[in-house]
């Protein structure tokens, strides 16, 4: 009996897996809220002509009780969670896996995205490999002398580095989205400062637990990209780079690979850098038997030194990204296939040396926003939405071409990510700028003022990429 999967996602990312499945010869449904009934996630599987029904409705995409009644009721043998939601969520995973009409959660083990999702686990981990990570504390704190001993300690080893305006920060151990951390660049206010967040801490999240960190400024947001199975295979998909982030640390510009000397002279030799955070992703990756795909957040300073930042155990919005600097049998590939593909017990088949690296990639996050008000979502109605269409560029989105299409103000108002690709970065921002030139997006709001994107701020940042 071939896999039905119940894609627990919506908008661009719930269409990017039902085509995969389609892909695969697999059967899926998608399920859809109110606010939602008019994305084309859902219209393209409300099919009036047929007796199969493949989207329901439900109240929440956070109510496990809803996602899992419909997977039992359309008999569904896996559950897809796509990005945010119940990706990272090892209780979600471990309940869909062990209870008594179980499914498959198409991602890694549980248990590995609870160990991968402690960053102060993960960052032990790491250090006990001989991983580099963020100079700091990797268990929380509790005693106040010992934190300010730390503390001094990291103010020293960053002015033995000539580094002019040293700080550190201190964290919430047990807080997460950047909730409870706190800036301190002079000694004489550390104790201050840690009682705040330490108090903080115990009434927010019940654990007065701290962590002592430096504070890392200039520096680029690499990623790699690992593809891995439950077979112990492991390999890589390169590196891409995503420091152009929004003001909530949102990604808005990510390109591949994570470096290029077209874009900056770098104080230290790119190739080898990236090189050897692939190699310690595969080392840390092969440790903790990582058997899904996933991606491997580092920073690199103006140095070349990366440190681990955190591991993201799902799929990520970015991965075709790297998918278009990858040559599989001459093609790119389609990583959300290969997702699903080992989540269902499939090898992966082939070896590091089958994938070759070739040219540059971008992707641009089209959102309904104004960067120059701190990137303030924009509700109203979309009236004329055209994206152009071009043998070097891909574009993934969830808003209708052929009608109005209302964006619900329940959710983040992307609109599209658009995919280019070049021979090289050159020719790749060359093309983005001109994609970004042909796109067109029209609407009002609810008080007829013109619609605001982002699509002036992605053209205007397409030359900070890759750059320090």
């Amino acid at each position: 009996m071939k896999d039905k999967i119940l894609i627990a996602n919506r908008g661009e990312i719930a269409i990017r897996i039902m085509n995969a499945c389609k892909a695969l010869g697999l059967d899926y449904v998608v399920v859809y809220t109110r606010s939602d009934e008019d994305s084309e996630h859902v219209r393209l599987n409300l099919d009036s002509k047929s007796n199969i029904c493949r989207a329901w409705r439900i109240a929440s995409y956070t109510d496990p009780n809803d996602i899992l009644a419909v997977a039992d009721h359309t008999k569904c043998t896996a559950i897809h969670p796509g990005y945010g939601f119940f990706s990272e969520d090892f209780r979600f995973a471990r309940r869909v896996t062990i209870r008594d009409r179980a499914l498959t959660f198409i991602g890694p083990n549980w248990e590995v995205i609870k160990n991968l999702g402690d960053k102060i686990n993960t960052k032990k981990v790491a250090n006990n490999l001989g991983i580099p990570t963020i100079p700091g504390t990797d268990t929380p704190m509790y005693n106040e002398m010992e934190a300010e001993e730390t503390a001094v300690r990291l103010m020293e080893d960053q002015l033995s580095q000539n580094i002019k305006e040293p700080s550190i920060l201190i964290k919430a151990a047990a807080g997460g989205g950047g909730m409870g951390i706190e800036e301190v660049s002079r000694i004489e206010q550390f104790r201050r400062v840690y009682r705040q967040v330490q108090n903080y801490a115990k009434r927010q999240f019940g654990d007065g637990g701290v962590l002592i960190e430096q504070c890392l400024r200039d520096y680029n947001h690499l990623e790699v990209q690992l593809l891995c199975s439950r077979h112990g295979e492991r390999l890589h998909f390169g590196t891409r780079n995503c420091t152009i982030q929004s003001t909530g640390r949102q990604k808005r510009l990510e390109a591949a690979p994570g470096f290029d000397s077209s874009c900056f002279s770098y104080a230290f030799a790119p190739k080898e850098v990236m090189e050897q955070v692939v190699e310690y992703s595969l080392k840390l990756a092969a440790h903790v038997r990582y058997d899904n795909i996933g991606t491997w957040e580092w920073i690199v300073d103006r140095q070349g030194r990366p440190y681990l930042l955190e591991v993201n155990t799902r799929i990520q919005v970015e991965n075709d990204v790297s998918a278009r600097i990858s040559y599989l049998q001459g093609k790119h590939p389609n990583l959300l296939q290969e997702q699903i593909r080992l989540a269902l017990g499939d090898k992966i088949g082939y070896a590091q040396k089958n994938i070759k690296f070739k040219g540059a990639s971008i992707e641009l996050r089209l959102v309904a926003e104004d960067p120059a008000r701190g990137f303030a979502p924009w509700i109203g109605t979309i009236t004329k939405f055209s994206l152009p269409r071009e043998e070097w560029s891909a574009t993934y989105t969830h808003v209708p071409f052929d009608r109005p299409y209302m964006i619900p103000s329940d959710y983040d108002p992307n609109l599209a990510l658009a995919l280019v690709w070049g021979k090289n970065m050159v020719e790749a921002k060359e093309r983005a700028r001109q994609f970004l030139a042909a796109a067109v997006v029209e609407g009002t709001s609810g008080s007829g003022a013109p619609i605001l994107t982002n699509i002036p701020y992605l053209r205007d940042n397409l030359d900070r990429l890759l750059t320090f």
